[in-house]
């Protein structure tokens, strides 16, 4: 099984990057192979709303987004890892989400997702809300932790002195291995759940 866990963080050893580094040695002791893809130092702008992708199944920006979407698309699970601006996920990975989901067709239910946010102080449970959504409206299960999903520091290495956002990291992590087994042993029995294949999409404006 495997998780691809996507480091927002434009910080190389930053406070992300240690909370990720927790949970891969949780999922590597489980035997859950994990990728990260880091994505804060990159260039990446935010949808055109050109719908493009309608037509050729990818963005038509062809960047980290398209070389990402096969990784996906093979992954049991997702994590989306982020540093904490104005309350809110970074603008890259907004921009970043906002196009691989939209481009992508291939079938998301069933995949596990789970937000990690990372915070000076204030803004983390904002933050994971905002970055649930993204696997909400796709049918993705969300993991949760012992608590939120979430932990503090600002200065590089800040992270570990938090023993119990640390915990949280771990406990993330073997939830987040729990439920994609459990997840693929009732599709291997029972198979997915049935979907209406005719889409309803209703406007608020007649």
């Amino acid at each position: 099984m495997k998780v691809l866990i996507i480091n927002g963080s434009p910080r190389k050893n930053g406070n992300t990057s240690t909370a990720i580094d927790e949970m891969v040695k949780v999922f590597d002791k489980n035997g859950i192979e994990t990728e990260i893809v880091r994505i804060g130092n990159l260039d990446i702008c935010g949808c055109k709303a050109c719908e493009g992708c309608h037509k050729t199944g990818r963005c038509v920006i062809d960047d980290i987004v398209n070389e990402t979407a096969p990784k996906f698309e093979e992954a049991d699970g997702m994590i989306v890892a982020s540093p904490v601006y104005y309350a809110s996920p970074n603008g890259n990975i907004i921009s970043f989400l906002d196009r691989l989901f939209f481009s992508t067709t291939f079938d998301k239910r069933m995949k596990v997702g789970a937000a990690a946010c990372i915070a000076r102080r204030a803004g983390t449970t904002a933050s994971c809300d905002v970055l649930n959504k993204y696997f909400l409206i796709s049918g993705m299960p969300v993991a949760a932790s012992r608590y939120w999903n979430v932990a503090f520091g600002a200065k590089q290495g800040e992270f570990s002195q938090d023993t119990e956002g640390v915990q949280i990291m771990r406990t993330l992590a073997e939830n987040m291995t729990f439920l994609m087994k459990s997840i693929a042993l009732g599709k291997e029995q029972f198979g997915l759940p049935e979907q209406d294949s005719n889409k309803i999409f209703t406007n608020f404006v007649r």
